[in-house]
């Protein structure tokens, strides 16, 4: 690790960040763990390790600690279809219909409950770009908002926790009508799910199979995968959520997990364990351009390309959303291929840089790309619901405020 000073940054106010973590969330029992990574021109400027990785059998968290990423799986998904695209095989712009013919006349929901919906045709089919950018009219049942998510429920359609392969999830899909019609509105979902079934299908390979000779191997993500194998049990953090009075409680027992087992339905909305090692390195991989030490898997025109905001009409998150997360809570956001990303630094009344991008997961996950200021950051503990506490937001004012050579 080179001196943070040597990279335009400073170690007195790094530290701010092991104080700042350790004061407010470790000591405090808000949060079980947390481990931090900086990146900043070709260095690993910052580094720390703090809490429990298992609290009921007193584990302390190590820097080489498997979590569960849940939504940060989403990014890889969307790497992994853009290399498609990238060959030919596939074209944004493609209807998903091309691929999955039982869902070319899928109606949008307009009255009844499952088993009796009423539907009309949508404006446009639904394209490949709009399961990128949560603007297919799929959703997730956890939202809890309309009879389409009570449907999502009642037949598991939540991609991590469906059974019986990609191919029977996508078939399940196909019987629930559309949120809204594609491309009108953006509203969280299981896109991502879809697209890791069209990287199966469009690839030839098992999804899991692509993933792994594609992106993991040639990126040395030596424990990124989606279950945890008998070898590295011990490696394996405790997942925690906050019950109704406050408290941190166990969610998931890292010696009993669903993550223990390889799963029927890979996941690419939410599958993947991983450390913060392996993720800084699909970072790098992003920071420099879709590069990292010899192994491309994508062209910066193409990064590019997905770090735009294609939201319709040019909308921000905000105007545009029929549901909102922790992860894209505020002004000044748009939403790319797979990303979510800076359009408006002023609105976001965040410190950063115009056209960084990020995303978190469910346990409270966070990771952000910064090509602005070449700068990336890892951000990994094992907490839900992932709004419990602003840490996002003041881990990156901590990050910021710690340079002492801007470039933008």
């Amino acid at each position: 690790m080179s001196t943070p000073e040597a990279v335009g940054m400073s170690s007195e106010r790094l530290a701010r960040i092991e104080t700042f973590l350790k004061d407010k969330y470790i000591d405090s029992g808000k949060l079980p763990c947390a481990q931090v990574q900086v990146w900043r021109r070709g260095q690993l400027a910052y580094s720390t390790v703090l809490g429990s990785a298992d609290i009921e059998r007193g584990k302390p968290l190590k820097a080489d600690s498997l979590f569960r990423i849940y939504s940060m799986t989403k990014p890889v998904t969307s790497v992994a279809f853009m290399m498609l695209v990238e060959e030919g095989l596939v074209a944004l712009d493609d209807p998903v219909h091309r691929f999955i013919p039982a869902w070319r006349d899928l109606g949008v929901f307009q009255a009844g409950v499952a088993g009796a919906f009423l539907t009309t045709r949508t404006a446009e089919p639904m394209r490949m770009i709009d399961l990128l950018r949560h603007t297919a009219g799929l959703t997730y049942g956890f939202q809890q908002r309309t009879n389409v998510d009570a449907a999502y429920r009642k037949l598991r359609l939540d991609g991590v926790d469906s059974e019986g392969g990609l191919q029977a999830f996508v078939d399940a899909l196909g019987t629930v009508p559309l949120e809204f019609s594609p491309g009108t509105a953006w509203n969280y979902s299981v896109a991502t799910d879809v697209l890791g079934y069209l990287v199966e299908t469009i690839s030839g390979q098992p999804f899991e199979a692509f993933l792994k000779s594609r992106i993991f191997d040639p990126l040395k993500m030596v424990d990124t995968s989606f279950f945890v194998p008998e070898s590295e049990r011990s490696r394996f953090t405790a997942c925690y959520t906050l019950n109704p009075q406050g408290k941190m409680v166990l969610q998931d027992d890292p010696l009993k997990s669903r993550f223990l087992a390889d799963p029927s339905v890979k996941s690419g909305g939410g599958g993947l364990v991983s450390t913060a090692d392996d993720y800084m390195r699909f970072c790098r991989m992003l920071l420099n351009g879709g590069e990292l030490d010899g192994a491309r898997l994508l062209s910066p025109k193409t990064l590019q390309l997905m770090t735009m905001n294609h939201l319709p009409g040019g909308q921000e998150l905000v105007q545009a959303s029929k549901s909102l997360f922790s992860e894209a809570v505020f002004e000044g956001l748009g939403f790319g291929l797979g990303f979510a990303m800076t359009i408006d630094q002023a609105r976001t009344k965040n410190l950063g840089s115009l056209g960084e991008y990020f995303w978190g997961g469910m346990a409270s996950t966070a990771f952000w790309v910064d090509p602005v200021e070449d700068l990336s950051v890892v951000f990994m503990t094992q907490l839900m619901p992932s709004n419990a506490y602003p840490i996002r937001r003041e881990l990156r004012t901590l990050v910021y405020s710690s340079l002492t050579e801007a470039a933008g």
